[in-house]
């Protein structure tokens, strides 16, 4: 019997080294994980594909999937929609692949409900003023928006005690192995390997 996949929030401010830790972890045996892709209505950034790193809609589209109920959660972070496909996670996990749901707290509270088993991880940056210039060394941001996004990581970061696991981004590669620490030990647990292991199992506990 093969083992079902785990379902990973991973939740960080903007600027904690979420979404790079993610794209790294993805390169290590990419066929037994895979993020999540959410739909959302903000607009593409330079170099993201529509279906590969979201799926963009507009936000009539939106709506019409909230009221289907078509989503595992969802929520509205700086002026835009983002969600994720209840069906798709279901069906991936059953394949046996790990997903990893890059969301924020609003959206892990909303999936904890309707799957409790759900490992949370949340990524912190190592300082105020690291975090700070992380967003500032992207060139991407005007001022205002790098002091709104500041302001929005100190109430985030507030919830880090919602989350099972929690890793200090101060250098990469140590919080890469401490990521892959957590999956690997989620594997490991008592319910996943009576799950993987059943029919051997059953022979080794047979009279």
């Amino acid at each position: 019997m093969s083992t079902r996949g785990n379902l990973f929030i991973v939740s960080a401010p903007s600027g904690a080294g979420k979404s790079s830790l993610i794209s790294a972890l993805l390169k290590d045996k990419p066929s037994d994980k895979q993020v999540s892709v959410s739909h959302t209505t903000r607009k593409p950034r330079p170099g993201e594909v529509d279906g590969q790193h979201y799926h963009f809609v507009t936000v009539e589209q939106f709506k019409a999937l909230i009221n289907q109920s078509a989503f595992i959660e969802w929520a509205e972070v700086f002026g835009n929609f983002y969600g994720t496909s209840k069906s798709v996670i279901e069906q991936t996990l059953n394949k046996g692949i790990d997903v990893f749901l890059d969301i924020d707290w609003q959206g892990g509270e909303q999936v904890k409900i309707l799957m409790p088993n759900t490992v949370g991880v949340f990524i912190l940056p190592p300082s105020k003023a690291e975090l700070e210039r992380r967003l500032t060394g992207r060139g991407q941001d005007s001022k205002e928006v790098i002091d709104a996004r500041m302001a929005q990581a100190v109430s985030e970061m507030s919830h880090y005690t919602q989350y099972d696991f929690v890793i200090v981004n101060d250098d990469f590669d140590s919080a890469l192995a401490d990521l892959k620490a957590i999956i690997r030990s989620q594997r490991l647990t008592c319910a996943s390997q009576q799950y993987a292991q059943n029919d051997m199992l059953n022979d080794l506990l047979a009279d």
